[in-house]
């Protein structure tokens, strides 16, 4: 009998040990946050990033700032880091201007409500009134988050 209580205790204190720091086993609870942030679909994805590109060609203010998350952090194969704002900002009153956008070699991975989109970018516009073309490769990340997928961060890099 002894054993079987020195068993139980060792049993109970493993549960604590596993639970503590916010460790808890899967259960109703971790059901609720799937419903609330249901795992994308590439689909979604694969709209987010066509959207984003018809973004950056014809950019409105409020159609943007509807793709961005509040923390979005926006890389420049120049090394250049931008925040939402100024992204936004920039790309409404800059100096580049892009004219039309292709993509190529395009690949997403999903991990439940966040994915990562990655592409080759071929864009032809204007970069202080000059002509301008420019060919890169992109790394988005975007987020469900409250049902609605949003744009986490960006990376170009050179080629």
């Amino acid at each position: 009998m002894k054993n079987l209580s020195l068993l139980f205790f060792a049993l109970v204190l493993f549960s604590f040990l596993a639970c503590k720091d916010g460790n808890r086993p899967a259960g109703p609870a971790s059901t609720e946050t799937n419903v609330e942030n249901p795992a994308l679909e590439r689909g979604e994805v694969e709209d987010a990033v066509a959207a984003l590109n018809a973004a950056l060609v014809d950019p409105e203010r409020t159609v943007l700032k509807g793709m961005a998350a509040d923390d979005l952090s926006y890389g420049h194969s120049s090394g250049n880091i931008q925040d939402g704002e100024t992204f936004i900002d920039d790309l409404m009153n800059g100096p580049f201007d892009f004219l039309s956008i292709d993509t190529s070699d395009e690949s997403i991975h999903i991990s439940g409500s966040t994915a990562i989109a990655r592409h080759v970018l071929s864009a032809k516009g204007t970069n202080e009134g000059e002509p301008a073309e420019v060919h890169i490769g992109i790394m988005l990340v975007f987020q469900k988050k409250n049902g609605k997928l949003r744009l986490l961060a960006r990376q170009a890099y050179k080629l």
